[in-house]
Order: structure tokens, then C-alpha cells, then sequence
């Protein structure tokens, strides 16, 4: 369940739903617009976010006009490994052209809660609020000596004012099944803010547009694993998404992907579960910033 709604229910309404763009997320580097899905009156609406192609800005390491398509192809190997990071989604034509359409991890309208807007019952249509609890309480800036029991140390810095301070996260299962879906997919933004907290206690992580590069580019908060070797779960996962890149997986992939960015994907999968272990921090650019 993603939002109180079944993942195919959800799926068939993202595809086939009216997008109503109501408003837009300010803080995204892209386009990103928060919409309702109109399915009639047999199905209630569901919240959804719509990243256009057209509102992509051009990156000087990623080939132009793909971060849609990484969206879903990130989706599809998140629900291969069966442990529901990434919310549902979809790749449709809506109001300003092909693009990514996403379960909006909020309760959408008529569902007990109202989208973000200045009055109960609206939206204001120039902008929308992100997402509220960056990091899903999970993971945190702290003082060097404040950093809780269970949590694990990432990264020393200093804040504004000089003080010494720690990024770090909560050493949580559902915490390191995303540590390892970003090492599959090669994710190169992996910030606090994409981690998001879903219903009946969910760890959920959207933004997945720089992912399955070739080249080597995983930037995360989520390093406290570096070397870690890995869990049974997360073996049997692996083992079985290298059976599905040689089968439906691979071909959904391939429609969304260059041939030589599935086939690095699959080379991942089989570098991870001949080391047993999770990727080390190496290098300089390693953090996403901001990190939040």
C-alpha cells in the first residue's frame, strides 16, 4: 500500500487519470508540479507529482530530456526488489507533455486531509509547499557529542557559526534498503530531503532522476553502511534482480534506458554480491549538496 492505496490500483489511475496541475513544489531544481488525477466518480482522486520533460534543465553529465524516464526506471527496480522505496510511477503525456507522473505520498483531497494552500480546500496556484519531515526523522545534523545511540556518523563539518557538527543517520532496516537501491541504481542525489516518511511507519525516497549513469556516481547521505557486508535480505534481493535484469526487468529497462546503462546496472547488482558488501565512501564528491 502507497498512501493508503493499492500499488496497481494506483498505477492504473496514474496512467489513465485527467492531470490536474494545481500548484508547483518551490523548492525543485525542475519543473515539478503537484496535480490531482481525475478518475470520475467511481474512484476517488489521488494526489500525484508531474515532472514534465520539458521543464528538465540541462545537465552537463546526463544526457537532456532522460530524467523522466529515470524516474520510472527507478521505480521499476525499486518494486523488483519487493521492499516499496519508490511511490508508484508512471511515464504519460499530461498538460505541458510527456513527463513523470508519481503517487503523491500525502493524503490527497477528499481523504481526510487537504493539499497544501493557503485555505482549507485550496491550493495556491503559483506555488506548493514540499513535502514536510526531510529525512523521515531518520537522519539529522547534530553537535558532534549529540549524536544518538543507534545512529551512525557520515560526515563532519561546521555550521554557520563555526561549531563543529555531524550529519548522520538511524542505523534502520527500512533506512538501508534505500542505502542499497541507491547503490543499484547509481544514484547521484540521494539528499535527507528525498527520504520521506509514508503511512503505517514507511521510509519512502522520490527524486530519482540522476540515476544509472555508467560512470561511477552515487552521492548519498546514507554512507553510516559503507562496507557493510551484507544481510541475507539483501542477497536474496540482489540475487533475484540480477535473474530479472536478464528478463522482464532488463526489458522494461531497456525501453527506458540506453542498452549500456542497463547492462552497468546489472554489472552493479553482480559487483555487490561478489564483495558482499555495501559500497565504500571514496573520492571527493561523494555528499550531494546541500545535503538537505
Amino acid at each position: 500500500m502507497f498512501a493508503g492505496v493499492a500499488e496497481d490500483a494506483a498505477l492504473a489511475q496514474l496512467a489513465t487519470g485527467q492531470v490536474q496541475v494545481r500548484g508547483r513544489l518551490a523548492d525543485a531544481s525542475n519543473a515539478t508540479l503537484y496535480c490531482v488525477l481525475d478518475a470520475g466518480a467511481q474512484q476517488p482522486a489521488l494526489a500525484c507529482v508531474y515532472k514534465p520533460v520539458a521543464g528538465e534543465r540541462p545537465l552537463w553529465d546526463f544526457p537532456d530530456d532522460t530524467l523522466a524516464r529515470r524516474e520510472v526506471a527507478s521505480y521499476a527496480v525499486s518494486a523488483a526488489t519487493g521492499w516499496h522505496v519508490v511511490p508508484p510511477t508512471v511515464l504519460r503525456d499530461g498538460p505541458l507533455g510527456p513527463g513523470s507522473v508519481q503517487l503523491w505520498l500525502q493524503a490527497p483531497p477528499g481523504r481526510g486531509e487537504d493539499p497544501p494552500g493557503d485555505e482549507p480546500g485550496e491550493v495556491d496556484d503559483a506555488e506548493v509547499v514540499v513535502l514536510p519531515q526531510p529525512g523521515a526523522g531518520l537522519i539529522d545534523i547534530t553537535g558532534v557529542h549529540e549524536v544518538a545511540p543507534g545512529w551512525l556518523p557520515v560526515l563532519r563539518a561546521q555550521d554557520h557559526s563555526g561549531h563543529p557538527v555531524v550529519l548522520a543517520h538511524a542505523d534502520d532496516l527500512r533506512l538501508r534498503r534505500v542505502a542499497v537501491l541507491d547503490a543499484v541504481i547509481n544514484n547521484a542525489d540521494r539528499k535527507g530531503g528525498h527520504v520521506l516518511p509514508g503511512w503505517d511507519g514507511a521510509v519512502h525516497g522520490v527524486d530519482h532522476g540522476l540515476t544509472f549513469h555508467v560512470e561511477p556516481k552515487l552521492r548519498t547521505v546514507l554512507w553510516g553502511w559503507g562496507g557493510a557486508r551484507l544481510l541475507a535480505e539483501e542477497r536474496e534481493v540482489l540475487a533475484r534482480l540480477r535473474s530479472d535484469l536478464d528478463g522482464r526487468l532488463g526489458e522494461v529497462l531497456a525501453d527506458l534506458l540506453a542498452v549500456e546503462e542497463v547492462v552497468a546496472t546489472l554489472e552493479r547488482v553482480e559487483h555487490l554480491l561478489a564483495t558482499d558488501r555495501l559500497p565504500r565512501q571514496r573520492g571527493q564528491r561523494t555528499i550531494p549538496w546541500p545535503p538537505f
